[in-house]
């Protein structure tokens, strides 16, 4: 097993592996702040779309953790690069949003151009949406039916909070193509090859000297596992160890919490 220190840089997952709600985990402080003192580079990869890249670094902050605002990715963030290089290849995207305003502020920041008439949509982009409704569902297949993409923010089905689980985007994405009788044209989050294209261009580093984070094989250890970047799961979110018999290719670390990813390196130094 290779030690967990010999990475230069560290792709950490948000909910369920960060913190839940707003209860920061085991160990995640005391291990971010080694892994900073032995000069490491650390990016903060989620598959939100409830909150600003800004708002998750404000949410660490506040639980003591240091972050910079640019050592967040969301897949706010990242849905907007995606229409953004489309505007580069002089495409004129007009995108109707089912989701929440830290999207919608993603993407028009951009520079991309949001529509609320279906008829005027050349994409619809779904993300989780708390306040999900008979009229946006009506809207996005209207859209979808008069000829625009849809596109996933992320493929999360949920996400986990204290005690319960909230529907996730995945949930609107399936209610939309129900709806329209269409089918998503591309996903954007983990595990997306978009996604990780963006992560490792920010990140300067090469894949094999990376390591994810997190606690979703659906999604983080799937990403890694998809793009040559080893992987640690961690079992404080979504994934429980008997889940693990479902799934043929395994992470390279599995941890009950942060705290044994410190401990795995003193057992090997």
């Amino acid at each position: 097993m290779q030690d967990v220190l010999a990475y230069e840089t560290y792709f950490f997952d948000l909910d369920g592996t960060i913190f839940i709600g707003d209860l920061l985990l085991p160990g995640v402080r005391q291990t971010l702040q080694y892994l900073r003192e032995q000069g490491k580079q650390v990016l903060f990869l989620s598959n939100t779309t409830i909150r600003t890249r800004e708002e998750c670094r404000n949410r660490l902050r506040l639980m003591g953790v240091e972050a910079r605002t640019e050592e967040v990715v969301t897949a706010a963030s990242v849905s907007a690069a995606y229409f953004r290089e489309m505007q580069g290849m002089n495409r004129r995207p007009q995108v109707l949003v089912i989701g929440e305003q830290a999207l919608k502020y993603e993407v028009a920041g951009g520079g991309t151009v949001l529509t609320d008439e279906p008829m005027e949509a050349t994409h619809v982009l779904v993300g989780m949406d708390r306040d999900f409704d008979y009229e946006k569902l009506h809207r996005a297949m209207k859209a979808v039916r008069a000829g625009a993409y849809l596109i996933a923010a992320n493929p999360d089905p949920n996400c986990p909070v204290v005690g319960d689980l909230l529907p996730d985007t995945w949930a609107m994405v399936k209610a939309i193509e129900a709806a329209s009788c269409g089918t998503v044209q591309e996903i954007i989050g983990k595990p997306s090859a978009y996604y990780a294209e963006k992560v490792l261009e920010q990140s300067g580093t090469r894949r094999e000297n990376c390591l994810m984070v997190g606690d979703r094989m659906d999604t983080d250890i799937r990403f890694g596992l998809s793009h040559g970047i080893n992987t640690a799961l961690v079992l404080t979110g979504v994934t429980a160890r008997e889940d693990l018999e479902q799934y043929s290719a395994m992470p390279d670390h599995i941890w009950t919490s942060m705290s044994e990813m410190l401990q795995d390196h003193l057992r090997l130094s």
